[in-house]
């Protein structure tokens, strides 16, 4: 026997009706707040992984392996400045080398991955073909990487100095570095994905209602003729 609903359960059904209702009528501004709420979730996930997947490439070769790629212009110290700038060595002296780039690369794919179908599927409530959708958003994933690396050679070193060296904080500093890091990343995500998503993730409309069929283009003349009577010569 089926027990009567709660007064918390009936408060959540109300609850859910007044949102179905809202968001229908507030299409656009009710997916930013679901994508904001999401983007934040996956925010969480990332500050989270980035330290867990940074100390397992710690204790490897890979930080003393440098991975400085794709030269553009020079730094305040004449430098060259490269696009993918990781120095070999432990921050903030070096730049983290190959261990710090895997570390950094590897969480924003599972955060983008999970990021990807919770949007899909919760947000834009998309039934169009996953596999171009996914494709346009690995061309988008790519470019935003490419952003946010180009950025992150301006603020790194900086950042990671002054939270362990300056200010004293060492592993602690580290992590706080961290996070900054993966904070700055995820607002340049936050604020390129949604109009992407927008353009990717679309649900087909309901094919219109057919009118009445007319009637035939004879019945009708024929019916005019009958009530006009008949035609003097």
């Amino acid at each position: 026997m089926t027990s009567p609903p709660t007064g918390r359960e009936s408060w959540l059904a109300r609850l859910r009706r007044s949102w179905r209702g809202w968001s229908e009528r507030h299409l656009g501004l009710s997916q930013f707040i679901v994508f904001f709420i999401l983007s934040n979730g996956v925010t969480v996930l990332q500050i989270v992984l980035m330290p867990l997947i940074k100390r397992l490439f710690a204790h490897t070769g890979l930080i003393d392996v440098s991975f400085q790629v794709w030269a553009v212009g020079l730094d305040a110290d004449g430098s060259p400045h490269h696009i993918f700038d990781y120095a070999a060595g432990p921050l903030p002296d070096g730049g983290g080398g190959l261990a710090y780039f895997l570390a950094v690369e590897l969480t924003l794919l599972v955060a983008q991955v999970v990021n990807f179908f919770a949007q899909r599927n919760i947000t834009f409530k998309a039934n169009n073909s996953i596999w171009k959708a996914a494709a346009w958003y690995a061309v988008a994933y790519v470019a935003i990487t490419l952003l946010a690396a180009g950025l992150q050679g301006l603020y790194k070193e900086p950042v990671y100095r002054l939270l362990i060296t300056t200010w004293g904080l060492g592993r602690t500093g580290e992590t706080l570095a961290d996070v900054v890091t993966m904070l700055i990343n995820s607002a340049i995500s936050f604020w390129v994905f949604f109009p992407i998503f927008k353009l990717i993730f679309r649900s087909p409309a309901a094919p219109a209602a057919q009118p009445e069929p007319s009637q035939p283009a004879t019945a009708v003349a024929s019916d005019q003729a009958a009530r006009s009577g008949p035609t003097e010569v």
